[in-house]
């Protein structure tokens, strides 16, 4: 939530909600996608930086690393608001393998601008 940001939670929470994924799915852990969005910015207007974003994939990545020899097969996408024009900054960060991609995904122009962003 906004307030668990604002109070510096957003690591913990994250570290945890991912903890119990890995105990639930065990040894097949290199077979999903990890999708994140920032509680905080959804209905808020709100949106995450680059910078704010990579910081928290760089979290989840160190996280999976620790439960898995093969956590570079796992891919981590950005869902918060990736549009045509943050699309670029996101996908630049060197954690954030894709996006789930929402209300921009129905505009098709900005849609090729994202998917001109990821190649």
């Amino acid at each position: 939530t906004l307030r668990e940001r604002e109070e510096g939670m957003t690591e913990f929470i994250v570290k945890r909600q991912l903890a119990a994924v890995i105990h639930l799915v065990g040894h097949c852990i290199s077979e999903i996608v990890v999708a994140y969005e920032p509680v905080w910015a959804i209905g808020t207007g709100k949106t995450a930086t680059p910078e704010q974003a990579q910081e928290v994939h760089a979290v989840l990545r160190t996280q999976l690393r620790a439960a898995t020899e093969h956590a570079d097969k796992i891919r981590l996408l950005y869902g918060g608001s990736m549009n045509a024009s943050n699309a670029a900054a996101l996908l630049a960060q060197p954690d954030i393998d894709g996006g789930l991609i929402g209300g921009a995904s129905l505009k098709a122009a900005d849609f090729l601008a994202i998917i001109a962003a990821a190649q």
